[in-house]
């Protein structure tokens, strides 16, 4: 049995999943939800999540697992992209709180709003979220501006996190063009062999 992964193509958070899985050549079998309409996912995932999102990951043994950042940091357990020093870790943690306290509610957000969704939503909203997703990216680009990768020198979960609605932050309106350490950060990130951007990834 294979690794079971409830999943979506346009979301960043389930390709945090299959990037990961694809990086340790772990095997695994995909079952689109749709994120626009969310009907019917009590019948297919209820058991699974209660919470309903994706991704969600049956696990080899039948065990469930959601969320997507306890779904990285179980499967980087033991490999190059979780360091095993105390202090890495929380570091590596750290970012993946930032991730989903501050970039994601911003700009995955927006960017489902007007790039994914068909329904409206009030325009002061919109750039509400988008000042909020600027100042999550001037926070990356301080970190970044003489680092190679979000801890340490290689890339991490920390770094796969960031990236997902990173790299597609031009969908939700966001200009990269005056954050060159992002900008490098996301060509380095690119170009590790067996890196896939969306939507292929």
């Amino acid at each position: 049995m294979t690794v079971l992964l409830y999943d979506n193509s346009v979301s960043g958070n389930c390709w945090k999943v299959r990037q990961l899985l694809r990086l340790l050549d772990v095997p695994f079998d995909r079952r689109e939800l749709s994120v626009v309409d969310r009907s019917g996912r009590d019948a297919v995932i209820g058991d699974l999540n209660p919470a309903l999102r994706v991704p969600t990951v049956v696990l080899e043994d039948g065990r469930p697992l959601a969320e997507s950042h306890a779904i990285l940091w179980y499967f980087a357990e033991g490999t190059p992209y979780l360091p095993t020093d105390a202090y890495a870790r929380a570091q590596v943690l750290q970012w993946l709180c930032f991730e989903q306290y501050d970039h994601e509610p911003a700009i995955a957000v927006v960017r489902f709003w007007v790039a994914i969704s068909d329904a409206p939503r009030d325009p002061a909203e919109v750039e509400a979220r988008r000042v909020l997703g600027r100042k999550a990216l001037a926070t990356m680009e301080r970190h970044l501006s003489d680092r190679t990768f979000f801890v340490r020198d290689a890339l991490t979960i920390a770094d796969l996190a960031l990236y997902a609605y990173t790299h597609v932050a031009h969908e939700a309106g966001f200009d990269l063009e005056e954050l060159p350490a992002v900008r490098a950060w996301l060509a380095r990130v690119t170009a590790i062999p067996g890196i896939v951007p969306m939507p292929e990834g």
